[in-house]
């Protein structure tokens, strides 16, 4: 039987402690394996990677991505009986720490391959023939996931693709146009989300299929580009009569969202792990600068305006590695229910990586706005400060944006609350918090954590009895509620780390303590704004923009913007322009 979520017993009101451990001593320690392959990707990178050259040509070089596959870095959680290297979960979220700071291209380029590509519904989901196909495959060819389409955003099933079954050839036809694939360029195989259509034969809905990349009808019509992620090989894949066998099909029909949210809870933990390295490269950074930069006769970082920043920087890079080092394990033990957990996760280290970035650019003044090229092109070291603020951007829009999650959290909980009994928050084998040992220099905090989660339940109890209406109307109020779980989530990942890590001595109960500090100040004031906002009169405001009421107020300015359709209506029939795809070769063998 799994185990219940830590996150979401937070939410119920209950501090369950005990249902995050880690090693003692030093828990970063993994399996002399997972730390010989890290030890090859570091050293790897460090060699033959660089990371300026992918930003100033928009592209990660053949030999590089050969490199990575020889290495093994694609196929890090495949078992072994098909190729793969077997290591853990937590060993790939580190892979990624690595690799995504030397370019955050890099850290997409596995994700994408690992966390939503095809090992991971094949792994969850496949057949055993499909396992011995697919996955030895997996080890050197590079997969993508296709799902969103132009209209179709967070609403999966307004999609429009379709796969129409031929029960006598045992074969479907897929047609349909998906956009921002990531690894679609490169891809040789794709994970295509499509609509089955209902029939006597079969139930029909959203399907999963394994689409050859290489097949007749299917088209890369464009290689989009960002405000950030130089190189990242994302584009717009049409589907044109593209004949797939039904052995192709992973799942029964109709199954297809619950296999692309099964394969994206157990990979959602990618972007807190991007998020952490981030944050730990910004403290490297500032703490560098700050020393170095004199103004006032002093070192910046000694004057309090950059000091707190710092502290900031620091408290937080710790809190995030903290939650990907707790729930990754959590996650590779596979006992818990860690859906809820990841997608706190998510939630919380995007929105805070962006905030240290953007400190960090700050911290730098005039030279966190240059670009590294232009500061090496004059003589200084090329720090990319900037590039990194771009780069985290897009970490609070995709895998979930931040307002969607939020939704999808609150409504998850409500329904819990409405199915579980919330009266007690007495829990087997956990101490209450408040009868804590008062030696413990974190015991304030977790009082406090215990004291908040108790005071969650009465507030989200006000929507048990209301409808889906009445939930949508309160986005903002609600999103506010699962704000503060994000934060109570991160303050017991952070003393979890901090106890685990006894060979550092009192450092990380410092950081863990400062971090815990700086979250009770948001939660206070994310109270303070459950009854003290604006949402009624935004509601208003924002009614009279959208009835173009202060349209005078938009005059005196040139829109430069490029005429065309705000969403591109996708023409059915077969592509018009040139294949973009770009080939890579898959090289020897992993490992």
């Amino acid at each position: 039987m799994t185990a219940p979520s830590f996150g979401a017993e937070l939410f119920l009101g209950r501090l369950r402690t005990g249902l995050l451990s880690m090693p003692t001593g030093d828990p970063r320690r993994l399996d002399h394996e997972d730390d010989q392959f890290l030890a090859r990707l570091k050293e790897f990178c460090e060699k033959n990677i660089d990371g300026h050259l992918i930003e100033r040509e928009d592209r990660i070089p053949d030999e590089v991505i050969e490199g990575l596959k020889d290495i093994g870095a694609f196929c890090i959680k495949i078992p072994r009986e098909y190729g793969g290297l077997g290591l853990s979960g937590l060993c790939y979220l580190r892979a990624l720490m690595i690799v995504t700071t030397v370019h955050s291209a890099l850290g997409e380029l596995l994700a994408a391959h690992q966390a939503i590509g095809l090992p991971q519904p094949i792994t969850l989901f496949g057949t055993d023939r499909q396992k011995r196909e697919f996955l030895p495959r997996c080890v050197r060819e590079i997969s993508a996931f296709a799902l969103t389409e132009p209209d179709i955003g967070n609403d999966p099933y307004r999609m429009h693709t379709t796969a129409v079954p031929d029960r006598a050839s045992g074969t479907y036809t897929l047609n349909g146009v998906k956009l921002w694939t990531t690894n679609g360029v490169i891809a040789d195989l794709l994970v295509v989300m499509a609509m089955v259509p209902a029939s006597d034969d079969g139930p029909g809905g959203m399907t999963v299929f394994v689409v050859e990349a290489d097949s007749a009808g299917v088209t890369v019509e464009h290689r989009n580009s960002f405000l950030g992620l130089r190189g990242l090989e994302n584009g717009v894949i049409r589907l044109h009569e593209v004949v797939v066998p039904a052995g192709n099909r992973v799942g029964d029909e109709g199954a297809g969202l619950d296999i692309a949210l099964a394969a994206q809870d157990t990979g959602r933990l990618s972007l807190p792990a991007v998020c952490a390295a981030a944050a730990k490269w910004s403290l490297k950074v500032a703490r560098e600068w700050a020393g170095a930069r004199v103004q006032w006769g002093r070192p910046i970082g000694e004057q309090e305006a950059v000091a707190g920043k710092l502290s900031f920087i620091a408290a937080t890079a710790f809190a995030l590695e903290a939650m990907v080092e707790v729930s990754g394990r959590l996650a590779d033990l596979g006992v818990n229910d860690t859906r809820l957990d990841a997608e706190l996760a998510k939630l919380f280290a995007s929105e805070q990586a962006w905030v240290v970035a953007d400190e960090l650019v700050q911290i730098r003044g005039g030279r966190g706005y240059e670009t590294a090229q232009s500061a090496v092109a004059r003589g200084e070291r090329g720090v990319p400060a900037e590039q990194l603020l771009r780069d985290l951007r897009i970490g609070r829009i995709f895998d979930g944006s931040t307002e969607a999650l939020r939704t999808f959290i609150a409504a998850a909980v409500v329904e819990r609350h409405r199915t579980e009994d919330t009266t007690s928050a007495a829990v087997e084998g956990d101490q209450r918090s408040g009868d804590g040992d008062d030696a413990d220099p974190l015991a304030g905090h977790k009082r406090f954590v215990d004291r908040i989660a108790r005071q969650l339940v009465s507030l989200i109890g006000e929507f048990t009895d209301q409808g889906d209406t009445e939930l949508e109307n309160r986005q903002r109020y609600l999103g506010r509620i699962v704000d503060i779980g994000s934060e109570l989530y991160a303050m017991s990942a952070s003393w979890t780390y901090a106890e685990a890590l006894t060979d550092r001595g009192d450092a990380p109960a410092q950081l863990a303590d400062a971090f815990c500090f700086q979250a009770r100040r948001r939660v206070t004031e994310l109270f303070e704004q459950l009854t003290n906002n604006t949402d009624a009169a935004d509601r208003i405001i924002a009614h009279h923009v959208l009835d173009a009421r202060y349209t005078w107020l938009e005059e005196g300015i040139i829109d430069a913007s490029i005429d065309g359709p705000w969403i591109a209506e996708p023409t059915p029939g077969p592509a018009t322009g040139p294949n973009v795809r770009r080939t890579v070769p898959a090289g020897g063998h992993a490992g």
